[in-house]
């Protein structure tokens, strides 16, 4: 079972390679998954929701959701599972991009689109979250087809980053209800002193 999905994660790539590159995808699909290293384009989109008093919160969620995301997946699963990347062990593979220097699985590009862009979603007028989560899946579908990610790697990071967007909002939940509560013992002592 799991060699019959190791040859599948893999025909997919070579398949991706074979009948789905092209000189005019190449370029655009390098450039969509360039937003995603380092989650620059969510961490970027993050700041600017912090800005506006209006939009902080949501910043917030996502800010603990993209940081859910890096401890998860890129210090914990990736080095717990260390998975070699498919360019390393498919025969006949070529990437377009620059080596990663982290373990495969899972796919911190999908992981970290996902986390923000599901909070996007969720919390923001849909005009921006359905971009946002359109944006996601381009930018995990280009870890495919630049060659640096088994399509395991990417659903995982995809499942993973939904949930972290998920925890990145009871974190803020937490965080404002410990300031209520410690707030509200403030007054609360305040007035016994008066």
């Amino acid at each position: 079972m799991l060699e019959a999905l190791l040859n599948l994660d893999g025909g997919i790539l070579l398949f991706l390679q074979e009948a789905v590159r092209n000189p005019i995808l190449n370029p655009v699909m390098t450039a969509i998954t360039t937003l995603g290293n380092a989650g620059i384009l969510w961490i970027v989109l993050t700041a600017l929701l912090l800005i506006p008093r209006k939009t902080r919160r949501v910043g917030l969620i996502s800010l603990c959701a993209l940081l859910a995301s890096l401890l998860v997946n890129n210090i914990l699963i990736k080095n717990l599972v260390a998975r070699v990347r498919p360019y390393n062990a498919l025969d006949g593979l070529a990437i377009l991009v620059r080596e990663p220097s982290e373990f495969s699985f899972p796919s911190g590009h999908a992981a970290s689109s996902f986390a923000s862009a599901c909070v996007f979603f969720r919390k923001l007028p849909k005009k921006y979250g359905i971009p946002a989560l359109v944006m996601a899946a381009l930018i995990s579908f280009s870890r495919l087809y630049v060659g640096v990610h088994y399509p395991t790697d990417v659903l995982a990071g995809i499942l993973s980053g939904i949930g972290c967007s998920y925890l990145g909002e009871w974190a803020v939940i937490q965080a404002q209800r410990h300031r209520k509560k410690t707030a509200d013992s403030g007054d609360h002592s305040v007035e016994a002193g008066e």
